[in-house]
Formats: C-alpha cells, sequence, structure tokens
C-alpha cells in the first residue's frame, strides 16, 4: 500500500493535532535527546506530506534521493559556513567544484556562480546584477545613490513568469510596475515578436527575463530568439531555469534550452529536477566579473590583506552572510549518479508526464489543456454540468486532500480553474498513473454529485 499524500482531515484539525503531539509547553527538564527524535519523526510520518506516494503530484517538490538526504546531514554537522575561508575552506572547494560543474553543463566555460536559499533568491539575486549594471551604463552608482536617477527602468519578462520577478523588483526599489509581461503563443512561450516591439521605446531596460520551465506548463521560452533582441537593446539577458535546467541533464531533453549560454545569468534550481532536499538552488553567471556589485570586503571577516594572501570566502558572490553549505548535497548526487545517471531520472519523469497526458486525451472525463514540455500535465474534469466543471475541479482538489489519498495541483488557465499533475517521483509507474486518475475521476463525480444536492450553479 502506498502511504498517504497528506493526512486526512481539515486543516484546522491536522495542524492542531500535530502541534498537540509536541506537547502543550516547553518542557522543564526535557525528554532526552531520543525520545525527542522519535516525538519529532511520528509528527513528520503521521503529519506531513508524503511526497513518496506516486499519488502525490502537485508541485515542483520531488522526493529527494537518499544520497543527498545523508550528504545534507554531513554538512549540517559539518556547521561550515561559506562566508569567509577560515569558516569552511572544504565547504568552499565544494560549492566552486558544483558550480564549475554546473555552469559547464549550461555552456559557460568561463562561469561562476554561487548557492542560494531558492529560486527567488537566485532571481532576486540577478535582477540586481541586472540593476547595477544598467545603472552603471547611465553613470549611477545604485549602490551608494539609490535608484532615483534612473529614468523609467523596466524588466520584461512573458506573463507566464514566476512571481519572483515582480517581487525582485518591489524589493529593489524600481517597483512591480518596472516589469512589462510579455504575450505568450499558443505553446505557452514568450512571443519574440512582442517582447522586441515592448523594448522599442524603453528608457533604462534592466533586463529581459526569459523562463525555461513555466510553473504551470513547463514551456521554455525561445531562449536563442529572446538573447538576441536583449543583446540589442543592451538589456541584461537572465533565465529563470529553475524548473527547467534539470533538463540538462538528458541527452534527449538538452535541445529544449538551446541558447540558454547566451544569457548573463541563470537560475537553478535542484531541489526541482534533481531530487535535492530544500533548498539547492544557484544562480550561474557568465563571469565572475558580474558579482562586483556584492562585493565587501569587512575588517573581521575577509579584510583586504587576508584575501590578497587566498584567505578568502564567498562572502562577495551572496546577500548573505552566514551560509550553510547546500552544496554538499549536490556534489554528493553529481558524484553518485552522474549526468547519465540524473538524465534518466528525467526521462523516466518526462515519459511519465506523456504518458498522463495520453490518457487524459482518451478519457472523456477529462479535458487536456496544452502539451507536455517538461514533467508538467495541465487538465480539468469535465463536469457533466459545464456550469458546474470550475466549481468542481476547485471542490475536488480539496476533497483529495481532506482524505489524504492523492494531492494534484491547481492553476487557472484563462478564467478556467485547471488541475495539474507535476510527475517529479521517479518510482511513479504507468500503473499508478492509471490509478490516480481514477482517484481524481471519483473525486470528480462525488464533488459535482455533493455541489448538485447543495444547489451550486
Amino acid at each position: 500500500m502506498h502511504p498517504r499524500s497528506l493526512p486526512p482531515g481539515r486543516p484546522a484539525h491536522v495542524l492542531a493535532a500535530a502541534a498537540g503531539s509536541l506537547g502543550d509547553q516547553l518542557p522543564e527538564h526535557g525528554i532526552g535527546q531520543e525520545q525527542a527524535l522519535r516525538r519529532l519523526a511520528d509528527v513528520l510520518e503521521t503529519y506531513g506530506v508524503g511526497l513518496r506516494s506516486p499519488y502525490s503530484a502537485a508541485h515542483l517538490q520531488p522526493p529527494p534521493l537518499a544520497v543527498a538526504v545523508l550528504a545534507d546531514a554531513l554538512a549540517s554537522a559539518s556547521n561550515a559556513s561559506l562566508d569567509t575561508y577560515d569558516s569552511g575552506p572544504a565547504a568552499i572547494a565544494v560549492e566552486r567544484w558544483v558550480v564549475a560543474r554546473l555552469a559547464t553543463l549550461a555552456g559557460y566555460p568561463s562561469g561562476d556562480g554561487v548557492f542560494t536559499p531558492g529560486g527567488t533568491i537566485s532571481n532576486l539575486t540577478a535582477l540586481l546584477l541586472a540593476r547595477d549594471a544598467a545603472a552603471a551604463r547611465h553613470g549611477v552608482d545604485v549602490r551608494l545613490d539609490g535608484v532615483a536617477e534612473l529614468v523609467e527602468p523596466t524588466v520584461y519578462c512573458s506573463e507566464l513568469a514566476h512571481f519572483s520577478v515582480q517581487r525582485a523588483c518591489a524589493t529593489l526599489g524600481i517597483g512591480e510596475n518596472a516589469v512589462r509581461p510579455i504575450e505568450v503563443d499558443s505553446s505557452f512561450r514568450m512571443e519574440p515578436s512582442s517582447l522586441a516591439r515592448a523594448l522599442r521605446h524603453a528608457s533604462t531596460p534592466v533586463a529581459v527575463v526569459a523562463t525555461a520551465g513555466t510553473t504551470d506548463f513547463g514551456s521554455i521560452d525561445p531562449l536563442r530568439e529572446v538573447a538576441e533582441i536583449a543583446a540589442a537593446h543592451g538589456a541584461w539577458f537572465h533565465v529563470d531555469a529553475a524548473y527547467g535546467f534539470g533538463a540538462l541533464f538528458s541527452t534527449r531533453l538538452a535541445p529544449l534550452l538551446d541558447g540558454l549560454e547566451l544569457a548573463d545569468s541563470i537560475t537553478a534550481d535542484l531541489h526541482k529536477i534533481g531530487w535535492q532536499p530544500a533548498a539547492a538552488s544557484a544562480l550561474l553567471v557568465r563571469s565572475a566579473a558580474a558579482f562586483e556589485p556584492l562585493n565587501r570586503s569587512v575588517a573581521y571577516l575577509n579584510p583586504e590583506d587576508d584575501r590578497t594572501a587566498g584567505y578568502d570566502g564567498l562572502l562577495g558572490r551572496s546577500l548573505q552572510t552566514t551560509r550553510r553549505p547546500d552544496a554538499v548535497k549536490v556534489a554528493a548526487t553529481l558524484l553518485a549518479f552522474g549526468r547519465e545517471g540524473l538524465g534518466q531520472l528525467v526521462d523516466h519523469c518526462h515519459s511519465l508526464a506523456q504518458h498522463a497526458a495520453a490518457l487524459l486525451a482518451e478519457d472523456p472525463a477529462f479535458e487536456l489543456i496544452g502539451g507536455v514540455t517538461l514533467t508538467t500535465v495541465v487538465f480539468r474534469y469535465t463536469a457533466s454540468d459545464p456550469e458546474l466543471t470550475d466549481a468542481v475541479n476547485a471542490e475536488l482538489r480539496r476533497h483529495l486532500m481532506r482524505t489524504g489519498v492523492a494531492l494534484v495541483g491547481r492553476t487557472e488557465v484563462g478564467k478556467a480553474t485547471c488541475l495539474k499533475f507535476t510527475l517529479l517521483n521517479p518510482k511513479t509507474t504507468p500503473d499508478d498513473l492509471v490509478r490516480l486518475l481514477g482517484l481524481v475521476r471519483h473525486a470528480g463525480a462525488v464533488t459535482e454529485e455533493m455541489l448538485r444536492q447543495e444547489g451550486v450553479a
């Protein structure tokens, strides 16, 4: 029997029960280390998400590889930090090794990079570098004088780009209104011609952000064409490949990222396609010189004479000071599996998505929305009463969560409520997909009947 996807019950009950299992107050004397670990393990197992279940298919949240979990424990045990040499020389060497391997994979023979707490921070850091580069072209030192002297700074991305682009612009002081969404084509890819028109009269184009793996569809913008347009207007070209970077492990799927090597910076999340415990995100840059805006020399951390003597860490590549060695688990995975081994996992999940799409297309109970690029499939349950379809799709997902048997994603396409499979469990089989669709179909029928009896229309 497969583990449950979620604990059964309504959220308030589940959360209260989980917290109650820990006790009502801080223990005065403690219960001992072994008992503490046993209690927490029981809470996490009983009330946590069951990513090992083949029926957990909602998010870009894979069951992590065992070797990565064990290596992550090694990293925690070291308690190293990446900011200074004397806080963790081995960890610094490991991160540099991993970054070099990832940069080579991306087509950056002289590239550099840094690990971050997630794709949102990788995108933020990339746009910080882009903002400062754009300001420098206009003779403005943003670090000292702020963004007030920038004339209409703008950032361009597809209308399906991750919301972290808007968050980054708000954080960086140029505002969410600086983001100009570009329409997508029928394959959910940015329209290059629309991008070119939008850039034609830009005063200060800070960056063009292409997406290699949209969250909903896994669609990949035409990177080479977008790169050429960005270069023609002097804009920094960033590729948010948080989802899609892992396709480079696959010989079959790597061509989808043609043109990635033209980017000034790339976001890569290995806790998505990479099967790492979160977080394992990297920001890659074409050249280490791109990190100049983050360069800092601090007397108690990395004074200049120490740096000159080679006693330097990675403080000048990150918005963080203390930074845990997340690259250790990635290094263990790369060494254990190699590109070919990881590529096999990617290909399996991609094939699962194609199989799921075929099953959905053949089943009159469902409507397939779009095709398969990476490992995501978007669809709708088709209610017998069309007016109930949106409500049924929303409620059937909650029904599955309350019962705990399955976990599927949700999104909107246009104004239609849709469901989504994100298939990142390498142990899921085609037969599991048949059973998962059966669970969704049954939940749809139960939900539709319930809504009809309640008079919802």
